[in-house]
């Protein structure tokens, strides 16, 4: 016999817009009928949001497929490009670069990872990078790109993108979608915050017009400030900042004048790195570095001297703090984005962090009476993902061999995470690499960054390096040729996006 049903959620709150809070709202408005659960959103046109272009990875597309959002459509509102992975200079040592490529690297065989027969090959004198097996990794390089086939017999079905896309009007096309859906916005700002006496739970919150909005449910997207779980709640933040040192950035836009390329790329500097986003209209920069390091002045410097053209706008200034909070759901409330927490957008992470957040609620999904159960398996769920994606990150300092600046002094003799160690570890004695719970990223990203960073294993896998060297080189040269092949008949990816999501901002 069915147990009878408790009480609902009738009504949910966002307070804060930006990509956040309308990711939320989208989210929500696709999951849950307007009739049976109100969603209303909170924010105000005085304060701004943080969001300076993103640089995304492959999970984007399955929200933008969960919300039923048609690519083409998307991508021309949004000025966005494709992005087939990230390029890194610097990192491992000064003029060093590599491709974190989407995709696979090379085809795994004999049940055993690709990277094992890289490795051996390279022991016997192969002086291509790992990199050169993927087919991302070469249309990248070759400002090429095509969407990937339904056909697995081809090459082109492993290519894996993302976009590139202004984040202020991604906001907006999803706002103006959720908006459709039933969502009712309501400018202004919250001046007061009730809370039920006994319980503590949020009950209304009232704006400076004296209106006051009531909800079963708050989710709070006012980015650092986490005016709810912080301010009102006192959820406390863990601080990260001695594993991940840079705690500012500046930021600015500039035209693009070379050719429009399908990856986001990450160049270490004295005291951090700087990002390089393409879209459509213009460059996304931002110089992300330490203050302990470096001054803000000197960051400008740096930042402007290495656009390629002059910025459109005077560099902002972003201050953060890296970690997240305790907490994420604490009574009716649940924190996401920046005011869940902040790792910095090295592997663009910063938007699934965000996705992941709403669609772990929507999979949780309670009645009214707000289960602690359900409550705590959110918690342990997200602060696992932020941790993973910490530990991807940290790697990326830890893991250099760089010897000229305090900074990277500071970076290559730090103590990491027990975590991390342990996987950094593993690769050193054999080349293994294993994927835990759900990680976001799997071996291919692992090997790429570890490689790229010139971590190498001790020994090369047993079962291979008893093979015929000449059968294994023989292998590995079909594969590049297959992958030149496919990447010679790409067109470029300034052609593609002309042909196939042209943004009306971009011919003006």
């Amino acid at each position: 016999m069915a147990s009878s049903q408790g009480k609902k959620i009738r009504s949910i709150v966002v307070l804060g817009g930006g990509s956040a809070g309308w990711m939320t709202a989208a989210t929500l408005s696709r999951m849950l009928k307007p009739e049976d659960v109100k969603v209303t959103l909170i924010e105000s046109e005085q304060i701004g949001t943080v969001g300076v272009g993103e640089a995304t990875i492959p999970d984007i597309i399955n929200f933008n497929a969960m919300l039923g959002i048609d690519e083409r459509e998307f991508m021309a509102a949004t000025n966005a490009t494709f992005k087939l992975g990230i390029e890194f200079n610097n990192w491992g040592k000064r003029g060093d670069s590599y491709m974190h490529p989407f995709g696979l690297q090379g085809a795994d065989m004999m049940g055993i990872d690709f990277h094992q027969f890289w490795l051996y090959s390279h022991q016997q004198g192969n002086s291509k990078p790992i990199w050169k097996y993927s087919i991302s990794a070469e249309a990248a390089y070759d400002n090429k790109f095509v969407l990937p086939v339904n056909d697995n017999r081809s090459v082109v079905s492993q290519i894996r993108y993302a976009y590139h896309f202004d984040a202020t009007l991604y906001a907006r096309f999803l706002r103006k979608y959720a908006e459709e859906r039933g969502v009712v916005r309501v400018e202004g700002k919250v001046v007061d915050v009730g809370q039920n006496d006994q319980t503590g739970y949020i009950e209304t919150l009232k704006l400076g017009s004296g209106e006051e909005i009531e909800g079963d449910f708050f989710f709070d997207c006012t980015g650092f400030r986490a005016m709810l779980m912080g301010k009102t709640l006192g959820v406390k933040f863990d601080d990260w900042g001695h594993w991940l040192p840079c705690n500012a950035a500046q930021t600015a836009a500039c035209k693009d004048t070379g050719p429009l390329k399908p990856y986001t790329v990450a160049t270490a500097k004295d005291a951090g790195w700087q990002w390089r986003i393409p879209t459509q209209t213009r460059v996304g920069n931002g110089h992300i570095y330490s203050q302990n390091f470096m001054s803000d002045d000197e960051a400008v410097d740096i930042l402007v001297k290495d656009m390629e053209n002059k910025p459109m706008n005077d560099p902002r200034l972003i201050r953060f703090r890296t970690g997240c909070q305790k907490s994420f759901w604490e009574k009716n409330c649940i924190a996401v984005g920046l005011s869940a927490g902040f790792l910095e957008p090295l592997e663009s992470t910063s938007l699934y962090l965000i996705q992941v957040g709403i669609s772990r609620f929507i999979a949780l999904y309670p009645d009214g009476n707000l289960s602690s159960v359900v409550r705590e398996e959110y918690n342990r769920q997200i602060r696992q993902l932020f941790v993973q994606v910490r530990d991807f990150i940290i790697l990326h300092y830890k893991a250099t061999q760089r010897t000229d600046t305090e900074f990277w002094e500071y970076c290559r003799n730090m103590s990491v995470p027990d975590s991390l160690k342990d996987k950094m570890d593993l690769f050193r004695a054999g080349g293994r690499v294993f994927r835990y719970e759900d990680d976001l990223f799997g071996k291919t990203s692992w090997i790429a960054v570890l490689l790229g960073q010139n971590v190498f294993p001790e020994v090369v896998d047993p079962i291979v390096s008893d093979l015929p060297i000449a059968q294994v080189e023989r292998s590995l040269a079909s594969m590049t040729k297959s992958i030149g092949d496919a990447v010679l008949k790409m067109p470029t990816h300034k052609e593609f996006i002309g042909q196939y999501c042209p943004s009306p901002m971009a011919k003006a």
